[in-house]
Order: C-alpha cells, then structure tokens, then sequence
C-alpha cells in the first residue's frame, strides 16, 4: 500500500493495533512516552512527539480515549487538521457520541479532509491478533480506499451506513455487553448470599442459558479476585451516558439501560471507577456481605 500511514493513542487498544498495522506498513506514531517510543522505534516506526509530525501523511488511525481529546488532536495545537494534505483520510477508531461525531466529520469536510468513524469491538486480546470487529461509517468509496490498512488490525470490517452509523452501530453492542455486565453484578452475589458454591455456580452460568461473552470475560476473573483485564469501569461509563442521551433526544424508553446504569453509577460512587467492568460486583459483594470467589461459601439462606 502507497499510503504514508500515521497513528494516534497508543493505549491498550491502540498500542497493539499499530503494532498490526507497521507489520506491513510504513508507519509514523505519536508518543511522549520515552519507552514506548523507544519500543516502537525498535520495530520501525517513525516516532513524533505530537500530531503536527504527522504532517504529510496521507491516512491516520486514531485511538483516543473519548471524543473531547479527539476533537483536541483535530482542531487543537497542534491541530493535526491543519497538517494533513488535501484529500488524507482520517480513521478514528476511539468511541465517541454520534453528534460529536457528526460535527467532526463536518469540520473535516470543510477542510478538504476525508472522516471515518470506525469503532471496534475485541478488547485486547483481539487487538493483539490483529482479528478486531471494525463498524465503518462514511462514503463506501473512502472506505475501500483504506479497507487494505484496517483489514491489518481487524479480520471484519463493516460498512454500517453513512459518518456515525459506525458509532451508533458500536454502542449498540456496548449497551447489550454493559447490560450483560450490570446483570452478572447484581445476580452472582445473590447466589452466594442464599448458599451456593461460586465455582459451581460460575460453572452452570458459562456451560449453560445464563452464558454471554460478559460471563465467559469476567466470571473467572471475578472467581479470582481480578479486575484489571478489561477496560476501566469510570472510561466504560461514557457508553451509558451516550445511551442516556440517545434515549433522551429520541424519546426512546430503555428501562433496563437506566437499571444497569444504576449499578454502574453505584460502583463509581463506591470508588470501583478503576476497576474493569466485573469490578461493579464488589460494590454488591459489599452490600451483602459476601465474596463471589473461589473457595468462598455462602452464608446460607
């Protein structure tokens, strides 16, 4: 591919998607980290201390954390906007909110810039193997043009529809996997509370009806007492509040959304914020008096 490539947001996500991509490309990162970029020099890659030495490339992934440092990296100062040639692509894999989105690629447009909202889905493990779930949104034409360089991070790539339908397509997943955690929060407790064996019970739920990808993710890891595998619970909230908004601005009544995050907004008040997801069950374990771990018992019903 012919492309001068730049990256963004080396952060759990980001860090082995670059890693993906600079296999096969040539590739210019932004680090201030002096290991990180030491690391990512020793694998080839051109290393720059900010977005304006990314000037001249011709498509940039970002992966930010949300949408207020991506609007800093486009518009601030430097302003990687203002750096890009005429024509570039911009690739933004964070998860952001649908308007802010909108806007984005509005601003973008006007610069004679090309936006592509394209979240992903895969947590870690799956950025690492380079087999991401990646919801595109923008001109079917400008995704093409950089199918070849996603399709280094992501074994699935998916046109949703027009700028931010990658977004909104993203959140409905993430809603569905942050209802599925809030649920595993509040109802593995209670087994414990009424007598029943963690481990036994972990068992039934992952071999059984009860089993969801947040089950098969978090439940071991809660047997365990580890909660720094996923991402942090007070990064994760900002998925409720797009949904909130959504439901709001839409007039779209989603009960069971505003009850998982209820528990959610509990564990961030009772300090589980940097935690992952499973984390929010410490914050009933708590409340209960109980531990879902294993060798732990109930305290009878």
């Amino acid at each position: 591919m012919a492309q001068d490539c730049g990256f963004v947001g080396l952060g759990q996500m980001g860090a082995p998607m670059a890693r993906n991509l600079l296999k096969a490309e040539p590739l210019t990162v932004v680090s201030r980290r002096p290991q990180q970029a030491a690391d990512f020099a020793a694998l080839g890659a051109r290393v720059v201390a900010d977005a304006g030495g990314l000037a001249g490339c011709d498509l940039v992934f970002l992966c930010l954390p949300d949408g207020k440092v991506v609007e800093d990296v486009l518009f601030g100062v430097p302003s990687l906007a203002r750096v890009l040639p005429p024509g570039a692509a911009i690739v933004d894999t964070s998860t952001i909110e649908y308007q802010r989105t909108l806007t984005i690629a509005e601003r973008l447009k006007a610069d004679g810039l090309t936006y592509i909202d394209a979240p992903v889905s895969g947590m870690q493990a799956r950025a690492e193997a380079g087999t991401l779930t990646m919801m595109c949104g923008g001109e079917a034409a400008a995704i093409e043009r950089v199918r070849p360089a996603c399709a280094r991070m992501a074994s699935t790539i998916l046109h949703m529809g027009a700028v931010g339908s990658g977004q909104l397509a993203k959140l409905i997943n993430q809603l569905l996997f942050d209802i599925n955690a809030a649920a595993l929060a509040e109802i593995l407790p209670v087994a414990v509370k009424l007598g029943l064996d963690p481990e036994k019970t972990a068992t039934i739920v992952n071999s059984g009806t009860g089993r969801s990808y947040a089950s098969e993710f978090f439940v071991p890891n809660i047997l365990r007492g580890e909660f720094s595998k996923g991402y942090p619970l007070a990064a994760a909230y900002k998925d409720l509040v797009s949904g909130a908004e959504l439901s709001a601005v839409n007039a779209i009544p989603m009960p069971l959304l505003a009850a998982a995050t209820a528990i959610y907004q509990a564990a961030l008040l009772a300090g589980h914020g940097e935690k992952d997801k499973g984390g929010m069950i410490c914050h009933i374990e708590d409340r209960l008096g109980v531990a879902f771990r294993a060798n732990a018992t109930g305290d009878g019903a």
